[in-house]
């Protein structure tokens, strides 16, 4: 039986066996985690990706012996959650996060272990004394030793000032992204400010964007958001309008609750709901098109997307509206090298498509945008195979 990628692999933090190193011991800068579906790219893990040969993006994440410091609501890497789960066991997003040498991960890329298949690296911060310094130490080695695969930063902007913005660039960071998630001031001090004793402020993350877009220059600069953590339609769209008048793209989740976080019994977002998001995002970042033109319901709902509706129409028909949203490749600006497979959802409930969607794809969407609860994307696929 072949292992998904929405499987935990293990032992995921000893991906080779003549490793006799304890995992709190592993740490930045001569260790990263990655995601899981990196390492399988890398070959580092077993297991296939359900209808997509890899990730394009090689994704890193900083990691320490006493973990995030910050208490974010929905995050796996929570501070609330070290008193009822081992170092070891501590994921991220939905999948393990394997960890390994920072070295043998370069050295991988060199020799083409990725069979040419990543288009970028992003190094992901977490709120931690050493994290701003080592992420440059990262960041200068692979500047230095794979010149040819441009770096993403995805940012802490509660330890970072506008001066290591400055430094980011100048050593050879690519684009720079804030993870604001919540979208509003309210929902950001409940998930992830004082109301969950965390250091965030949507005034700091909201700067550091600011900064960004000074720094780094249109189409260099973007926002993580999540879809679902309590706003309307109506208020995601417009960040997302400010966020792309500012020059940045914006880079969509779906919220997903994960195990053991505080919003853990919280329900995933409502389908109809993420797909009218995904469309709007796509119409305001790619299509031309802008939030002051749609049209909402009482309800904060998206009604009309304030284009001709057979030009909508092309659009869903097109699939790429519902693939993942995230820092673009070398091949297409409208679809993101950083295709995080599984991230958000199962193969079998596929929420960010990794892939171009097929026209069986685009039906089952459709049917979730007029609301129809249909279940699983194909009842009649076995992943096992």
């Amino acid at each position: 039986m072949s292992v998904r990628a929405d499987e935990a692999v293990a032992p995921v933090n000893f991906y080779r066996p003549d490793y006799n190193v304890k995992t709190p011991d592993m740490q930045s800068p001569e260790y990263v985690q990655m995601s899981q579906a990196a390492a399988i790219s890398l070959g580092l893990v077993p297991g296939q990706m359900h209808r997509t040969a890899c990730t394009h993006c090689l994704n890193l994440l900083v990691t320490y012996q006493e973990g995030c410091r910050a208490n974010c609501a929905y995050c796996g890497l929570a501070r609330h959650r070290e008193e009822n789960r081992d170092y070891a066991d501590r994921n991220f997003i939905r999948v393990d996060w394997p960890t390994a040498r920072y070295d043998e991960i370069i050295e991988k890329v060199k020799n083409g272990e990725d069979n040419g298949q990543f288009q970028r690296m992003c190094i992901s911060q977490i709120t931690h004394p050493k994290s701003d310094g080592d992420t440059f130490e990262l960041l200068d080695k692979w500047v230095a030793e794979v010149p040819h695969i441009p770096v993403s930063i995805l940012s802490n902007p509660t330890t970072l000032g506008y001066d290591d913005l400055v430094a980011l660039r100048d050593r050879g960071a690519d684009i720079f992204t804030v993870a604001l998630d919540a979208v509003t001031p309210e929902i950001f001090d409940q998930t992830r400010g004082k109301a969950v004793d965390s250091p965030h402020t949507f005034a700091g993350y909201w700067q550091a964007l600011e900064w960004a877009a000074e720094i780094f220059g249109p189409e260099k600069f973007g926002a993580h958001l999540i879809c679902g953590m309590g706003e309307t339609e109506r208020e995601i769209l417009e960040v997302c309008q400010r966020i792309k008048d500012m020059g940045g793209h914006n880079h969509m989740f779906a919220f997903f609750p994960e195990q053991g976080s505080m919003m853990e019994d919280w329900e995933p977002v409502d389908r109809g709901q993420w797909r009218r998001v995904q469309l709007g995002r796509f119409i305001i970042d790619y299509a031309g098109g802008h939030f002051d033109h749609m049209g909402f319901n009482e309800e904060g709902q998206i009604v009309d997307y304030g284009m001709p509706q057979e030009e909508v129409e092309a659009l869903i028909s097109s699939g790429k509206p519902f693939q993942t949203s995230g820092c673009p490749g070398k091949d297409d600006e409208e679809v993101s090298a950083c295709n995080r497979p599984y991230g958000d959802s199962s193969p079998m409930d596929i929420l960010s498509f990794p892939f171009a969607l097929n026209s069986k794809d685009v039906g089952y969407v459709r049917r979730q945008m007029a609301g129809e609860d249909i279940g699983t994307l194909d009842p009649e696929v076995d992943l096992d195979d």
